[in-house]
């Protein structure tokens, strides 16, 4: 009996390896098929600073350093070797659209805005509109307030004269032990 389980042994090793083979191909090309139709979600990337069309319109040579980071925000790019000079950098990276980029660079002539370099800026509302997911929006409910719910005006609060606050000391501990 032992002989005859020895015999059969490296048999049964050697089809049970190639069913596991041939398995593990099945499940590799259906889950390649499975891949294929199922994507991943990818996220939107955003980075940098968005500069519009109206705020790069809003520069006006002469103005300080103070002035243009309170219409464009602080630089992304500033460097100690161009010293007067900042660059806005934008992306945006979506799945299945082009990614965007842009650049605004200012340049600065002894603290005062000298000139502006950009590429084609878009204004706020084109850039707002190519955030648009192109997702399906349902139906916007109409926000009322309930009729019994309405604020109705009511008599002023009653003021309430303020306790007074309590004598401060007229001398303080001393803030270190005395030296002994």
């Amino acid at each position: 009996m032992f002989e005859l389980i020895a015999r059969r042994t490296p048999w049964t090793v050697v089809l049970a390896t190639c069913a596991a083979v041939s398995a593990c191909s099945s499940v590799d090309s259906a889950s390649n098929r499975l891949v294929s139709v199922v994507t991943p979600y990818k996220i939107d990337v955003v980075q940098g600073n968005f500069v519009s069309r109206e705020q790069a319109q809003a520069l006006k040579p002469g103005m300080s350093r103070n002035q243009v980071k309170n219409i464009l925000g602080t630089p992304l790019l500033t460097s100690i070797f161009h010293a007067d000079r900042w660059d806005y950098v934008f992306t945006f990276k979506r799945q299945g659209v082009a990614p965007q980029a842009r650049r605004v660079s200012v340049f600065f002539k002894q603290d005062v805005l000298d000139r502006v370099e950009a590429d084609e800026l878009p204004t706020e509302a084109e850039f707002v509109a190519s955030l648009d997911s192109g997702r399906p929006v349902g139906k916007i409910p109409v926000l009322e307030m309930a009729p019994d719910t309405t604020p109705t005006a009511s008599a002023p609060p009653i003021a309430v004269a303020p306790k007074p606050a309590p004598a401060l000391p007229a001398s303080y501990p001393p803030l270190e032990t005395p030296a002994r």
